[in-house]
């Protein structure tokens, strides 16, 4: 193993006054702010970027280093929670090109303690949970930030339970998206409905829910797409979920995906619900979180307010609808464009390349671009919510204060003949999201 520079704490804080690129290759979890290793304070080094040991193995890596503007020219700083972990990232960009890098190894005993270095995390990285987390509670365990003696783990899926059956996070039961939300619109049931759904599915206003899907390579020729894009749909009913009132919602980080990474044991047992007789609270708790389309309208008109976008290029300029169910191709007229990825099924443009969720600095500062701000009322859409809810996820992990969902979308707002839309390219927007 080649020989690479170490820096001191000091040294490291000149460096960064001087503009050195700082890279956390930890996890993305430890990242956002989990204490993977006891550290007394979670979070990363302020102004760090995510760059995950585990990356390294992607063929695409180069990329993910281009796209988040680390150039060969740029003096890099790299740490992690050992120093094999750090060269052994460091190895790897020495190997494309990278020359000017140094290790800093201090990051447990000396910066995490010491509260005058500054440090940053995801406002509710408790909220958005690491496979090992999981793995501690279903294991008989306590883990980190959690005081509740009654959980549910969901799989969830749209009219796809092989998708469960084929192997699942041992005691997960599974649950199709339309229980919590309604295929003659697309928008969350009534609160008769929703309440039945939930206490069907043994969940209470005070259980801990975890929620996480399968990314299963969706295909647009096929008959429902979406059922091959259980981790959206695993999103869309944790805000389903929150809006109803459940009080303690987790989503799993990178879906099934990080759970087989991690190498945990699958099941293929089928497991039964155990309802519940109360929910336990009236529905909706949180209304706020959802808008309808005359709201819709009031936030187009609002200087203090932006409908937020959250599809691909081509429908947002109307070339396509986006859906084999809809017809009508266009955007709603004021929508600022948040671009979700590829088309209606993929979150490529919110999502790391091993399909955790994308580092939340980044997606802050492409939001910023198009006006995007914390300091807004923003309401995500999409064309029938799941993407404008993962939009809205990342939004209200932020800590955001004021953020819904549009469910209706663009399918309800289409079928209205009466209501205005737009084609083409706009005067002014940004589109890189690489």
């Amino acid at each position: 193993m080649k020989y690479f520079n170490e820096l001191s704490t000091p040294e490291l804080i000149e460096r960064k006054k001087n503009g050195a690129k700082l890279i956390d290759v930890r996890p993305i979890d430890a990242y956002n702010g989990w204490s993977l290793h006891n550290e007394l304070r979670g979070g990363h080094i302020k102004g760090a970027v995510s760059l995950p040991l585990k990356w390294i193995k992607y063929i695409d890596w180069i990329e993910i280093i281009r796209s988040k503007n680390i150039l060969p020219e740029h003096e890099i700083v790299l740490y992690g929670y050992t120093k094999a972990e750090s060269k052994a990232v460091a190895e790897r960009l020495k190997k494309s090109g990278y020359h000017k890098i140094w290790l800093y190894s201090h990051f447990i005993d000396e910066w995490s303690p010491n509260e005058d270095l500054p440090m940053e995390n995801l406002d509710k990285f408790k909220n958005l949970v690491p496979a090992s987390w999981v793995n501690t509670l279903i294991s008989g365990g306590k883990p980190q930030l959690y005081n509740n003696d009654k959980y549910v783990v969901v799989h969830a899926h749209y009219r796809n339970r092989d998708a469960y059956l084929t192997g699942h996070i041992p005691g997960a039961i599974d649950m199709d998206t339309l229980a919590l939300e309604a295929p003659e619109t697309w928008n969350r049931r009534s609160p008769k409905e929703l309440k039945e759904a939930l206490e069907k599915h043994g969940i209470t206003a005070d259980t801990t829910v975890i929620l996480y899907g399968k990314f299963m390579f969706p295909d647009n020729a096929s008959e429902f797409p979406g059922s091959a894009a259980g981790d959206i749909g695993a999103i869309r009913n944790a805000f389903i979920m929150l809006y109803a009132g459940v009080k303690d919602i987790r989503v799993l980080n990178g879906g099934f995906q990080s759970w087989i990474d991690e190498g945990f044991q699958i099941t293929f047992t089928d497991e039964p619900k155990k309802p519940v007789t109360e929910f336990g609270t009236n529905i909706p708790i949180h209304p706020e979180l959802a808008i309808d389309t005359p709201e819709a309208k009031q936030v187009i008109a609002s200087p203090n307010a932006e409908l937020v976008c959250v599809r691909s290029w081509e429908e947002y300029i109307g070339e396509v609808s986006g859906y084999n169910y809809i017809e009508p191709k266009g955007r709603i007229p004021g929508a600022v464009f948040a671009d979700c990825g590829s088309d209606a099924y993929h979150m490529e443009n919110y999502r790391n390349v091993d399909q955790t969720t994308r580092e939340y600095n980044e997606i802050a500062e492409i939001w910023s671009k198009n006006g995007i701000t914390p300091d807004k009322h923003l309401a995500f859409y999409c064309g029938t919510g799941w993407r404008g809810s993962e939009a809205w996820f990342n939004a209200w992990l932020m800590g955001w204060p004021k953020v819904s969902v549009y469910d209706g979308g663009w399918f309800e707002w289409s079928n209205d003949p009466t209501n205005p839309f737009e084609t083409g390219i706009p005067d002014t927007v940004e589109t890189n999201y690489n």
